[in-house]
């Protein structure tokens, strides 16, 4: 059965066993476990990443079957889950666990595979989407967290925020979080305050490299790396940032198509282009066809793929990525 995330506070948890979460949205995925999950289930929660589980199968039965006088009920959180583990849930879906919820949690998970097909058609289980988070739900979040601590801040700061999470709630929320820490007692916060607090100058190298990137300044490009530590930590949020980034591409490209006057489309963007990236996302506009960003498109997902494949040489797969893309001649 399919609900949308914002319903989802509308059904009884303990009513369903079976829950599958997927999408790009990782930040709201972990806002809605940590906050109608684990806090009801607390000490008996178990995680597990789907590769653990398809090497041992028995010690996965053994921790759902077995029950304890201590353990009554449990929640079983399963990561990185693909289409491999269809079997799997099949089987424990048969045996009818009725003490036992288990959430599992997908990436990108295809409408024709048999896991998400049983999830959305079955009304005993759960089947939830969750898509990127677009600039006006970002904003909404960042405006309601200034509201609530009663602090009036200026459009630009919240501009910058949500700007700088680029798309990423998790990102966004964690920023949030040290700004409420540093305005216990205070009536006021500035952008140069927040800009200290924040990550934001950390991040904002990390979206000049993509832009530069995508704007193909090669030397530009080369010296950002070199005076940047980016770690393996860093790695999925810039590949993000790629996804973003393209995203906005790919619109802007859809755009010109009934507009062909380059600056007309860049200053009606929504959610708006800051002035100084105007001239980089110009030139991205021309480096990329509608194929080269489709092929663009693909290369990121597939980045992504062998980073989480292969964490400890994130940070190489990461760059030999970033030049290969920023080569002048090279889509």
């Amino acid at each position: 059965m399919i609900i949308k995330s914002f319903e989802f506070k509308k059904i009884d948890i303990k009513k369903y066993n079976f829950y599958l979460f997927y999408g790009e949205n990782e930040g709201l995925k972990k806002e809605l476990i940590d906050t109608n999950f684990k806090k009801l289930f607390e000490n008996r929660v178990y995680d597990y990443e789907e590769n653990s589980i398809l090497n041992n199968e028995k010690e996965f039965f053994d921790t759902i079957l077995t029950k304890s006088f201590f353990d009554s009920e449990k929640l079983i959180i399963v990561s990185g889950v693909t289409n491999k583990i269809f079997n799997i849930v099949e089987q424990i879906l048969e045996k009818k666990v009725n003490d036992v919820f288990i959430i599992l949690i997908a990436d990108k998970l295809e409408k024709k595979t048999k896991l998400r097909n049983t999830f959305e058609k079955e009304k005993n289980l759960i089947c939830i989407p969750f898509y990127t988070d677009n600039f006006q739900s970002l904003l909404y979040i960042a405006k309601d967290f200034f509201k609530k601590i009663n602090i009036p801040v200026s459009q630009e700061i919240l501009n910058v925020l949500v700007d700088r999470a680029n798309g990423d709630r998790k990102s966004l929320k964690n920023e949030i979080s040290k700004i409420e820490n540093f305005c216990r007692g205070k009536n006021k916060i500035d952008l140069d305050q927040i800009s200290k607090l924040s990550n934001l100058n950390g991040k904002n190298n990390m979206s000049e490299l993509v832009d530069v990137c995508l704007a193909k300044n090669d030397k530009k490009l080369l010296k950002i790396i070199n005076e940047n530590n980016f770690s393996k930590e860093d790695t999925i949020l810039i590949i993000r940032i790629f996804l973003s980034k393209a995203k906005r591409l790919q619109n802007l490209n859809q755009e010109i198509q009934f507009n062909p006057n380059i600056d007309n489309v860049i200053n009606s963007y929504k959610p708006p282009i800051f002035w100084k990236d105007k001239d980089l996302v110009k030139q991205q506009i021309s480096n990329y066809s509608k194929e080269n960003i489709k092929t663009l498109l693909e290369k990121i997902t597939k980045t992504e793929l062998l980073i989480k494949k292969n964490y400890n040489s994130s940070i190489n797969i990461l760059l030999d990525f970033v030049i290969n893309q920023g080569k002048r001649f090279n889509n």
